[in-house]
């Protein structure tokens, strides 16, 4: 399985969110015992200060494990730079595309700031995820928009709504062709009727791995284990697992 929403430890940064120390053989290490044959991972560090140094730190951790580990880097989108540092993270870096948190970061993805990094990401084969599911400023049909504004960026739905607005990002993604939701937070119940009504090929599925208090991400493991009990058939479970994120990211290079 590919496991699309994951994070590094805070190493810069005195994060709220918690989460112990790790290394990139411990993060494997996790992978390995959950089933998890590659993992998108996100910077922790850049949700709360958004510096080149951020990406870099996510670069290396990464290219430990490049079969196995794959880093979406970010940036602040109404810093002048960020276009030029979204360049520098695809085309030198070598990570595979951005990761924004609208209400972490306090922006709107209604600014119009973000069309010019939207069009290098573009340009570049890059992908977009943002984090959604907390209002106001992280909804499905914010994201949608911006999606929309630029048609040929793959952009994912971090967290499927998680549990205030699920039925908005289910929506906004049958609407929108280049809108992917990825299950990962989302409520049992929702997640299962993610599945029967969403396309089949834009539902992917994530952990949110590296923001637990042990080394194991023992929460982790226990959201791939809960899949079992959702009732859903093997061909959702495989296109959910590997189909879907093996098809999108081969798509976005």
């Amino acid at each position: 399985m590919i496991d699309f929403h994951t994070h590094t430890p805070a190493w810069r940064t005195a994060s709220w969110l918690g989460g112990v120390p790790f290394g990139a053989d411990e993060f494997v290490a996790f992978m390995d015992s959950a089933g998890i044959e590659q993992a998108l991972v996100l910077s922790h560090d850049g949700l709360f200060d958004a510096t080149p140094e951020a990406n870099d730190d996510l670069a290396a951790f990464v290219g430990r494990y490049p079969r196995r580990l794959i880093g979406f880097g970010t940036v602040h989108p109404r810093r002048a730079d960020a276009p030029a540092e979204v360049d520098r993270m695809l085309n030198r870096l070598g990570l595979r595309g951005l990761k924004l948190h609208p209400w972490l970061q306090g922006f709107s993805m209604h600014e119009l700031a973000l069309d010019p990094i939207c069009e290098v990401l573009a340009q570049s084969g890059g992908i977009l995820l943002s984090h959604d599911g907390t209002p106001p400023y992280s909804t499905g049909g914010q994201i949608a928009a911006l999606a929309r504004r630029h048609p040929s960026l793959p952009v994912v739905l971090g967290h499927g709504g998680l549990h205030d607005t699920w039925r908005e990002a289910l929506a906004a993604t049958i609407e929108t062709p280049n809108l992917y939701i990825c299950i990962c937070g989302t409520p049992p119940y929702a997640a299962r009727e993610i599945l029967s009504r969403a396309p089949s090929h834009k539902v992917l599925f994530g952990t949110d791995a590296g923001l637990s208090d042990r080394k194991s991400q023992d929460y982790a493991v226990a959201r791939v284990a809960e899949i079992d009990g959702w009732g859903i058939s093997d061909e959702q479970r495989r296109a959910m697992l590997v189909d879907n994120p093996r098809a999108l990211l081969a798509a976005g290079r």
